[in-house]
This record gives structure tokens, C-alpha cells and sequence, in this order.
């Protein structure tokens, strides 16, 4: 872990949100983001004054957290990231990296001043976040076999040097985040109870869509 980084007893009370669908951050993953909406400027601009952690959860109802007029509901659960690159474009946005840490329920919402959302998080079901697991326990040549399918026929381009080197915990971290479940599929990949849960869940994710595209592919001709 980070020495700039809190540790389990000293994650806050509170934290500000960013809901987004369809995306994750995992503990010790990286996620890259792209920040131009006014509110979550200000948010980015208020976290790098303050203790630098922005909590990534979904809504509920896919999309609707592009219409800044409502709040749409939130999934209970999201996963706290710490800032730790942050850069300005010419035209007004932030690209900033959130670094997972650890994921929380939220216990209620409260208001702010500044347009984004903030939530008492409740981190007591999560200590298990701040260790990483160790390498083994999960098919990993059985996922590594259904992603080359899987991402021939999504046309996406991988580094395979990265995947194959990657620790079991970093492989796994990053095809939950990268690939295009839907929402639901993501959300139970946050929550499942532990790595081998999460690892189990995702080879059969990925195994279940390369056989509904090859069964897609096999009805057309």
C-alpha cells in the first residue's frame, strides 16, 4: 500500500461520489478518467484540496447520471479510489487516475455545495480490501483461453504480454474494469465476497459470452 495512502482504520466518514455505468475501480487497480462536467470538476478540484479520495459506484437505472437535473439512485455499493495523477487540458478538463482502495456500503447521502454527490460510507464488511491476495486458487489458464475469443469477436485490442505477466489479483482486476459487461455483470463483480468469488464469477462471465456469440454466429449462417 501507498504511504500516501490511508490505511483501513483511517478511511473517512464521508466521501464524495462519481456515479458512472459501467465502470469500476478494484482495490490496487488503476482507473483512468476523463472529468469535464462542472460538478465533477469541482469535485476533483475540492478532493486534491482535501484528502484525495472519490468513491466510483453505478446507478441504479443505466444512464442517468448524464442528466444533471435529478440524482438518480445509487447501487449500495462502490468501491473508494485515492487520486493519484491528475493533469489539465487546454480545454477545461481533469485527467485524472483513481487507485482503488477499498469498497463501502452507503449508509446515506448528504447534502454538498458544490453540485456533486457525497455519501457516509460504511466500511466495516470490507476490511479484507487492504490485503492483497495471493497468487493461485482460480483457473486463470481456463480465462486466459476464453479472452482470446472473447475479445477476437469485440474487435478490442489487448496487450497479452501485460495480461500473461500480471499478478493473478492485476489480470483479473483489470478484465472486470475493461471489459463491456453490462452494468448488473459489473456490479456483481464489485460485490462478490472475495478474489476467488470475483475470479470464479468473471471466467464464467467471460466463458457464458464467447458461447452466446458463437451460438449468434452460428444462427446467421
Amino acid at each position: 500500500m501507498s504511504p500516501f495512502a490511508p490505511t483501513f482504520e483511517q478511511l473517512p466518514a464521508s466521501i464524495p461520489v462519481f456515479p458512472l455505468t459501467g465502470v469500476l475501480v478494484l482495490p490496487r487497480a488503476r482507473l483512468p478518467l476523463n472529468v469535464f462536467e462542472p460538478r465533477y470538476l469541482a469535485m476533483v478540484q475540492d478532493s486534491l484540496a482535501g484528502d484525495r479520495l472519490i468513491g466510483m459506484i453505478q446507478p441504479v437505472e443505466p444512464g442517468t447520471e448524464t442528466d444533471s437535473s435529478i440524482d438518480p439512485p445509487l447501487a449500495g455499493v462502490g468501491c473508494c479510489g485515492r487520486l493519484t495523477a491528475f493533469a489539465e487540458t487546454d480545454d477545461g478538463r481533469y485527467l485524472i487516475t483513481l487507485s482503488g482502495l477499498c469498497r463501502f456500503r452507503i449508509r446515506e447521502e448528504v447534502s454538498t455545495m458544490r453540485g456533486y454527490r457525497r455519501v457516509m460510507a460504511d466500511w466495516s464488511p470490507f476490511p479484507g480490501d487492504f490485503v492483497a491476495p495471493a497468487d493461485g486458487g482460480f483457473d486463470r489458464a481456463g480465462l486466459m483461453a476464453a479472452l482470446k475469443p472473447y475479445f477476437t469477436r469485440r474487435s478490442l485490442t489487448v496487450n497479452w504480454q501485460a495480461l500473461e505477466t500480471a499478478s493473478d489479483e492485476q489480470l483479473v482486476a483489470t478484465i472486470a474494469m475493461l471489459c463491456p459487461f453490462p452494468p448488473a455483470e459489473k456490479q456483481a463483480l464489485l460485490e462478490a465476497p472475495d478474489f476467488i468469488g470475483r475470479a470464479s464469477m468473471l471466467l464464467a462471465l467471460v466463458q457464458m459470452a464467447v458461447h452466446e456469440s458463437a451460438d449468434g454466429d452460428a444462427a446467421r449462417h
